[in-house]
C-alpha cells in the first residue's frame, strides 16, 4: 500500500485552493500533484507557488486544464480526484466522477465539516443555489441592516485569484484606489465596487485562514459574500440562501447550490417582481422538501436607472454581468429588463460584431443570449470588450453589471447603468430575523 495517496484537485481559482490550504496542506497522508482548472479563461498554465504550497512542496504546484483530465491521471499515477469548484449541475460533476472513475482514480467532494473554518466573530454568510440570483444585493441589504444595529462589518469575499498568486494571498480593498493597485478584473470590480460605494471594507484573495484572522481584528460581525454559489468558507452563525424562480428548480439540480439551501437558516426567494407565478410556487415546494425548517423570505429586486427616458424609442446595446451569463446559464438580466421595461425600440444582438476572446466566449456558452457579457479577465479581453461595444451600432449601451464600465473603458456611446437593490416582501424580513438571531 502506499505511503501517500496521489491527488489531483479539479477546480477554477478559488475553492480548489481553499481545499487544499485547509485539508491538503500539511497533511503527509497526501500528495497533490496538480490542479486543473476550468470556466475562467487563462487560468491554467500557472503555479501554485512554493510560498502558498507549504514546506511539502518546495517546487510549487502545476495548473494544468481540466481538459487533460485522463493524461494527468494516467501519467501522474493519481488515486484521488477531487471535485472543487461551483455553479455546475450535478450531471455535470458525475460526468467528471465518471472521467476519473475510468481513468482508475477515486472521486471526492470535500463536505463542510473539512473546509469550513471557525471564526472568533459571529458570521453571516449570504450563499446561493446559482449565479445570478441576487446574492450581491442581499449581501448589500444585510450589510445595511448589520451596521444600523451598529455593528462594525467586514465583508469578506469569494476568492477570484486571477493574476498573480503570491501577492494575492490576503487583499485588503477599502478605496477605488486598492481596485487598481491589484489589478482587478472586472468579475472582481463588480463585487467589490458596491461594498466600497457603502465605506465598506472588503477582504478577499487565496489564504483565507489568514484573510480571516486579519478581518476579524477589525470587525465585530464577518459577513460572507459568496461567489457562484458556492459553501461558505466559514461555519456561519446565520446562513442565508438566495434563490431565483426564473430558473425554477435549479435550486436541486445544482452542486453545490442544493448543499447550500438544505443548510440554510433562512432562504430568500428573490426577483419575485419579475418570475412567473407558477415558477416561484415551484421553487416555495423545492424548498419546502429540501429544508422545510428554513425561514422563507420574499423578496423583489427592483431596478433604477438615471434617465429612463432617454431609453425609450433607442437601440440598445445591453450589456450584462458576465459570470451570470457564462456558466450562471440565464440568457439575460437586469439590463434587459430594463431595456424593455423603459420602452427600447430594439435590442441589438451585439454577437456579430463580437471581437476575439468575446467571439470565444459566445462559442463556449452558446445559450447566451443576443446580450454581451461583462468579460474582463486580463486587459487583452478588457480591449476586446471595448472594441465590441464600440462596434455595435446602437444609439445607446445599458450596462446591467453591478460596475460603473465607463470608469474602465472608453464607451463611445451615451450609456445608461442599471442599479438594483433587495427590497423585501412581506413578512418575514430579514431585518427582522437578523434583529432577532444576531
Amino acid at each position: 500500500m502506499k505511503d501517500k495517496k496521489r491527488v489531483v484537485i479539479l477546480g477554477a481559482a478559488g475553492r480548489d485552493f481553499h481545499n487544499f490550504n485547509l485539508f491538503f496542506r500539511d497533511n503527509p497522508a497526501y500528495e497533490v500533484a496538480a490542479f486543473t482548472a476550468t470556466q475562467i479563461p487563462n487560468i491554467e498554465g500557472r503555479l501554485y507557488p512554493p510560498v502558498l504550497a507549504g514546506d511539502l512542496y518546495p517546487d510549487g504546484i502545476p495548473i494544468l486544464p481540466e481538459d487533460e483530465l485522463e493524461q494527468i491521471i494516467r501519467e501522474r499515477a493519481i488515486d484521488v480526484a477531487v471535485f472543487a469548484y461551483s455553479d455546475v449541475s450535478h450531471e455535470t460533476v458525475m460526468h467528471l466522477a465518471s472521467r476519473a472513475a475510468a481513468s482508475g482514480a477515486d472521486f471526492w467532494l470535500l463536505g463542510s465539516k473539512s473546509v469550513m473554518l471557525e471564526s472568533s466573530k459571529p458570521v453571516v454568510a449570504v450563499t446561493a443555489a446559482r449565479t445570478g440570483c441576487g446574492k450581491s444585493q442581499t449581501t448589500r441589504h444585510v450589510t445595511d441592516i448589520l451596521r444600523a444595529m451598529g455593528r462594525k462589518v467586514v465583508v469578506v469575499r469569494h476568492p477570484m485569484p486571477y493574476g498573480d498568486l503570491a501577492k494575492q494571498a490576503v487583499q485588503r480593498f477599502a478605496a477605488y484606489e486598492d481596485l487598481d493597485k491589484h489589478d482587478c478584473t472586472i468579475e472582481e470590480r463588480e463585487e467589490y465596487e458596491p461594498h466600497l460605494d457603502r465605506g465598506l471594507v472588503v477582504y478577499a484573495g487565496v489564504d483565507y485562514e489568514a484573510i480571516l484572522r486579519q478581518a476579524e481584528a477589525e470587525a465585530d460581525v464577518i459577513l460572507w459574500d459568496g461567489g457562484n454559489n458556492d459553501l461558505s468558507f466559514f461555519r456561519p452563525d446565520l446562513q442565508i440562501t438566495v434563490v431565483d424562480p426564473h430558473r425554477p428548480g435549479h435550486e436541486m439540480r445544482y452542486w453545490p447550490g442544493e448543499a447550500n439551501v438544505r443548510m440554510a437558516d433562512v432562504i430568500v426567494i428573490n426577483k419575485i417582481d419579475t418570475a412567473d407565478f407558477e415558477a416561484v410556487q415551484t421553487v416555495r415546494r423545492n424548498i419546502v422538501a429540501l429544508n422545510p425548517e428554513a425561514v422563507v423570505v420574499d423578496a423583489a429586486s427592483p431596478i433604477f436607472v438615471d434617465d429612463p427616458a432617454a431609453i425609450r424609442g433607442k437601440r440598445v446595446l445591453v450589456v450584462e454581468d458576465g459570470p451570470t451569463l457564462t456558466h450562471g446559464g440565464m440568457a439575460y438580466g437586469a439590463g434587459v429588463i430594463a431595456a424593455r421595461r423603459f420602452g427600447a425600440a430594439e435590442i441589438i444582438d451585439p454577437r456579430p460584431w463580437a471581437v476575439d476572446s468575446i467571439a470565444t466566449t459566445y462559442a463556449k456558452y452558446p445559450e447566451t443570449g443576443p446580450v454581451l457579457p461583462t468579460m474582463g479577465y486580463g486587459e487583452a479581453q478588457l480591449r476586446d470588450l471595448q472594441a465590441t461595444i464600440n462596434q455595435v451600432p446602437c444609439d445607446l449601451v445599458i450596462v446591467g453589471a453591478p460596475i460603473d464600465l465607463a470608469r474602465i473603458i472608453d464607451i463611445k456611446r451615451p450609456s445608461q447603468r442599471v442599479r438594483y437593490e433587495l427590497q423585501p416582501i412581506g413578512q418575514p424580513t430579514l431585518e427582522t430575523i437578523l434583529r432577532e438571531r444576531m
